[in-house]
């Protein structure tokens, strides 16, 4: 892609340029305009060297910089986004059984999805449950509204899954 802009670039450069000398002969010959092309090559590559194209990227990476790697902070949710993926975590659940409710192993990954959303339910519960007490009216509205939606979408994801489903594992029936 940077060579598709940088061409772009510098065909519109030339195409100005030869324009401006069809309109007005000689004034491109003695101007501050013909350097324009290679101060737009240098200022590319630079540009590119320094705001990092995956070549360049990948000479600066080591398995030292891999190793050493740790995030920015610890990532706290918000219980709004909390009750946001469990809602998007149950509709996947409805839709991937909508598409094959026979497909066992697709049954059982939704089945492990469920539970997943379940334990983020309490993690949701327990969030909206700290922040209750010191929230404004329209926090707390927001809140259980939160709250309503995930529990609304949970529900909905049990229906989905056959009967049965979340009894126990395949390994375990055994």
């Amino acid at each position: 892609m940077f060579k598709l802009y940088l061409t772009s670039i510098l065909v519109a450069e030339v195409v100005a340029l030869a324009a401006l000398e069809f309109l007005q002969p000689g004034l491109v010959r003695f101007s501050i305009l013909v350097p324009i092309i290679p101060l737009t090559l240098i200022v590319a590559f630079i540009f590119r060297r320094r705001f990092g194209g995956p070549a360049y990227r990948l000479h600066r990476l080591s398995p030292q910089a891999i190793t050493d790697y740790r995030a920015t902070g610890p990532v706290t949710n918000s219980p709004e986004t909390l009750s946001r993926a469990i809602v998007e975590r149950a509709e996947e659940i409805q839709h991937a059984l909508e598409e094959s409710p026979s497909d066992e192993v697709r049954v059982e990954m939704c089945a492990l999805g469920y539970r997943a959303c379940a334990n983020d339910m309490i993690t949701l519960t327990h969030l909206i449950n700290q922040a209750l007490p010191d929230a404004s009216f329209l926090r707390r509205a927001r809140l259980r509204r939160s709250r309503k939606r995930a529990i609304d979408a949970l529900a909905e994801a049990r229906k989905a899954l056959p009967p049965g489903a979340l009894r126990t594992a395949p390994q375990e029936r055994q």
